[in-house]
């Protein structure tokens, strides 16, 4: 594998879209968040409380096996969503909110750790920056059923956590993108300018 880019960002952010173009654009290999076959998903939705460990157990598991295999990859490996944002933004989110027993998020937090510490770090972050306003008209739009029902106060909340998140995230360099009012897919200044912002990094 030559890199390991990973993209971060609230619901509707915009980063499978990012995904896609860098694949056509440069040609790096796409590793997408598992979200279609999370069987809990559509549970936790209709009743966050009762799902909610398990559902974040899922997606904490299957993320932590994608890391593991990017090494595997010979090309330049773009992620959707990373391992960090599952656990510190929103498994921590449910467990402000209630939403996720102490006992069950102490537990949660103590396996994410672990798992933690056996992964490789990316070589570069690129966070989309969106407000709350435009994440739920992109929610709207796409029409997935089981993001329907998502209380604004919850996107608030995570977009909230997401900042606070990358101002201390150290890791590895980090790109910030406002993909509310920078449109690298239509607008050929804006694309240039996120190509030579990710020029400097690749």
């Amino acid at each position: 594998m030559k890199r390991f880019i990973a993209v971060a960002g609230n619901i509707g952010a915009g980063k499978s879209s990012l995904v896609e173009f860098l694949q056509k654009r440069y040609g790096f290999d796409p590793v997408y968040e598992p979200f279609t076959t999370n069987p809990y998903l559509d549970d936790f939705y209709k009743d966050m409380k009762s799902w909610a460990f398990q559902s974040q157990l899922y997606f904490l598991t299957h993320k932590f096996r994608l890391h593991l295999t990017l090494g595997d990859r010979p090309e330049t490996v773009v992620l959707d969503r990373t391992i960090y944002e599952d656990a510190e933004i929103f498994a921590t989110n449910l467990a402000r909110g209630r939403l996720m027993t102490k006992r069950d998020y102490g537990l949660y937090m103590e396996l994410y750790e672990t798992m933690k510490g056996a992964l490789r770090a990316p070589d570069l972050m690129i966070y989309l920056r969106c407000s709350t306003k435009a994440i739920r008209k992109r929610i709207a739009k796409r029409g997935r059923a089981s993001e329907q029902e998502i209380p604004v106060s919850y996107l608030r909340r995570l977009n909230k956590l997401y900042e606070g998140w990358v101002e201390r995230y150290d890791a590895s360099p980090v790109l910030i993108w406002d993909s509310e009012r920078l449109d690298y897919l239509t607008d050929w200044v804006d694309r240039d300018e996120f190509r030579q912002k990710l020029q400097r990094f690749l």
